[in-house]
């Protein structure tokens, strides 16, 4: 709430009074300042005489022809030119919400999309130098913290966001696969039963990460256990753990495609594989995206596969 002194300047309409105020004091004169700003001497020197019945002490004091300001009014000149300062700060702001070519553009991803979304927003901030974007990764249920907090302008998920009062753009396809080491014995298998693939150790992200839901669900769905042999906090460490032969991981296929030496896994042909899945950006619904943001999610419709399959094949 505002602090009733706030509320006494604004009663009084103080924001043109200090207009008058400014140019006074820049001038030196009452009578110029009016000229200045357009105004008749009368409604000026109301003005000033608000003004200072609202501060509660003179604000100037006349010397010969000319005013020079009082201690209050050296003090109040100081406030009124943080006060503009301020609104100037603001109006850059502003400017960046009408405009895609300014302003800032923040980004929350699911981790498993931290190989691709990085290329999407290079792009974009390379068409728009002067945007100013920043990206964090999360797993799927910080995500959706994230959002309902409104921490970030848009959301990148692995598959749809089952939150209430969400808007969801489908931007491209994220299929998962089953990863192994390309020695594993399951490596060129063809058509490999789901109750096989259950025998093996799984390497998995942590609790609330979407990837696992979507596995455990499969699992769970046709009768089968899930044996989880590690829970590890990142893509990068299960695809290691998958390298010193810890066990089998379902990951997107992005993530696999993306690794400089992806020859050293195997991709195995299980039953249901790749499961089919979708990046989605999301924000919520009855929030005002910027200008910047907006621009971005029109960039993602278009850009994205391509980039996605750039990625992919890399």
């Amino acid at each position: 709430m505002l602090d009733p002194r706030i509320r006494r300047y604004l009663r009084h309409g103080t924001l043109p009074q200090l207009r008058l105020f400014e140019a006074s004091a820049r001038l030196g004169s009452y009578t110029r300042a009016a000229e200045e700003l357009h105004m008749s001497q009368p409604a000026a020197s109301g003005q000033m005489r608000k003004l200072t019945e609202t501060v509660g002490t003179p604000l100037f004091e006349q010397v010969g022809k000319k005013i020079h300001l009082t201690d209050a009014g050296r003090r109040l000149l100081e406030a009124t030119e943080a006060i503009y300062r301020v609104l100037a700060g603001l109006e850059d702001e502003f400017a960046g919400l009408r405009t895609p070519e300014t302003g800032q553009l923040r980004l929350a991803v699911s981790s498993s999309a931290m190989g691709f979304a990085p290329r999407l927003a290079g792009a974009f901030v390379e068409l728009h130098p002067g945007v100013e974007a920043s990206m964090q990764a999360f797993n799927r249920e910080q995500l959706l913290a994230r959002m309902a907090a409104g921490e970030q302008d848009l959301f990148l998920f692995a598959g749809p966001p089952d939150a209430e009062e969400v808007v969801a753009q489908e931007l491209v396809a994220n299929p998962l696969v089953v990863l192994a080491r390309d020695d594993h014995p399951l490596a060129g298998v063809r058509d490999i039963p789901l109750a096989r693939l259950a025998e093996e150790p799984f390497l998995v992200r942590e609790q609330g990460s979407g990837t696992r839901r979507t596995v455990a669900e499969l699992f769970r769905r046709r009768g089968l256990p899930l044996r989880i042999r590690m829970e590890l906090g990142s893509n990068e460490a299960i695809k290691e753990a998958i390298l010193g032969g810890m066990g089998v991981a379902v990951m997107a296929r992005h993530t696999y495609g993306l690794d400089p030496e992806s020859s050293r896994y195997a991709c195995l042909d299980v039953e249901g594989f790749p499961l089919d899945n979708h990046w989605y950006l999301a924000w919520r619904s009855g929030r005002q995206l910027s200008a910047v943001a907006q621009a971005f999610l029109n960039f993602a419709r278009c850009e994205a596969r391509e980039l996605a399959l750039v990625t992919a094949h890399r």
